[in-house]
């Protein structure tokens, strides 16, 4: 098939993406499970926005710090001064981020920050943003919507994008030829035992990457989030309990139910000081404590986290829970210049998949969302700013995959390749 513009997910970014693009345009979407099993709908704690002129120096300094001061400088700043513009498009498209009385932003605080700056909607916040995007992305008769479809390569000449090669869900392999192709992938969690991500994100576009000789960056920078709730059960995906609930007081205890660590680090010298914990303890989780928050915030700004525990036969308002550090986060990925742009011709890479350089070494909570969504809007600009139709081309020779393709034998080769060369760094 055709289309103008092929975007690969259907996360926060590529969504937002989409919406920025020209109505004009004819603008494909797919995605390779369903359209709200992505990553984008599990961020619980909320969205950065800078808080006031008088916040940008600590705004910075709090990513910088928390990144190892590895992150790129103008990464960050453009990042954050983009913040205000994207939080205006959210609400636009009817996104409700809580709000005070007198109607102003409700701020709340996280790990590593400095300052109260981070917009939420309950303990749901990355839902309540990206079930609104695809919403609006539903009513625009120039998306087409593809779900259960998988990448498995790109069409590519004289290192130029001219595509993606994809399988259905009956393993059917089809070509979609496009003028410019955004790769939104999300996250490497599938790749790993305990993860939050969803088990179907492995990796794809990073693992086409280095086959096609496509540049990456910090490709072991993978995050550790501090804690998720303990199970014993290795198919399940792990449950993130918030970095929210401890900006808001909840306590870390060791197996005596006593204090040991400032529950307030950046993720991974918590995961750190956690791990070290559990080994002293010789147990397999370390206790958190939300009865520390009033009940009536706990069942208002995580009612989600207060069911699932109670789900799983916890209640907060009564008992601590078992938690324990599992993969979050990638911050490397298919190397981005400011505008998205990969180092092939008319690809770009936006989201978790690509590596812009303002996480540095390790993410600071709650820029997830925002710096998907600034360096996506900066994508879909960008190819605005530039657009040029491609020649047609053979795809049959641009491609070594075919419909004899051992798609299962590919996809191992796909996952051992990432974690080959994850390891080997």
């Amino acid at each position: 098939m055709n289309t103008e513009i092929l975007i690969v997910g259907s996360g926060c970014a590529g969504l937002y993406a989409a919406l920025t693009l020209p109505k004009e345009r004819q603008i494909t979407i797919i995605t390779k499970s369903d359209l709200e099993s992505s990553d984008s709908f599990l961020a619980q704690g909320g969205m950065c926005m800078l808080n006031g002129k008088d916040d940008y120096d600590s705004y910075y300094e709090d990513t910088m710090k928390a990144g190892h001061y590895e992150n790129d400088p103008r990464s960050v700043e453009l990042m954050i001064k983009s913040s205000p513009e994207v939080v205006d498009d959210l609400v636009d498209f009817g996104v409700d981020f809580t709000r005070n009385e007198d109607g102003t932003f409700a701020f709340t605080k996280e790990g590593a920050h400095s300052n109260k700056r981070i917009l939420f909607h309950k303990d749901i916040t990355g839902k309540e943003i990206t079930s609104n995007l695809l919403a609006q992305v539903k009513n625009r008769e120039n998306i087409t919507l593809m779900q259960h479809t998988t990448l498995v390569d790109l069409l590519c000449y004289d290192n130029t994008c001219y595509g993606a090669v994809v399988t259905d869900c009956n393993n059917v392999v089809s070509h979609i030829k496009a003028d410019y192709t955004l790769l939104a992938t999300g996250g490497i969690g599938g790749l790993y035992r305990h993860s939050t991500n969803y088990k179907h994100l492995t990796a794809d576009a990073i693992a086409i990457a280095l086959n096609r000789g496509i540049e990456t960056k910090n490709l072991d920078y993978v995050q550790i989030h501090p804690t998720t709730l303990y199970s014993d059960k290795e198919e399940e995906r792990s449950f993130l309990i918030s970095e929210s609930v401890r900006g808001e007081g909840a306590r870390l205890y060791d197996k005596n139910v006593n204090p040991f660590v400032n529950e307030l680090l950046p993720r991974d010298l918590l995961t750190k000081a956690i791990y070290e914990q559990m080994k002293k303890d010789g147990t397999n989780y370390v206790w958190e404590d939300l009865r520390t928050i009033p009940s009536q915030e706990l069942h208002s700004h995580f009612p989600n986290i207060v069911a699932h525990c109670l789900k799983m036969g916890y209640d907060v308002t009564k008992e601590c829970i078992p938690v324990v550090p599992a993969q979050h986060y990638f911050m490397g990925g298919i190397k981005v210049n400011y505008e998205s742009k990969t180092s092939m011709e008319h690809l770009y890479a936006i989201g978790e998949t690509a590596c812009n350089g303002v996480h540095g070494k390790n993410r600071l909570a709650s820029n997830s969302l925002l710096e998907s969504l600034v360096f996506a809007k900066r994508a879909a600009l960008d190819i605005i700013n530039k657009y040029e139709t491609l020649p047609d081309k053979d795809t049959a020779d641009m491609s070594n995959i075919d419909s004899h393709t051992d798609l299962d034998a590919l996809k191992t080769y796909y996952s051992k390749l990432v974690l080959d060369k994850i390891n080997a760094i």
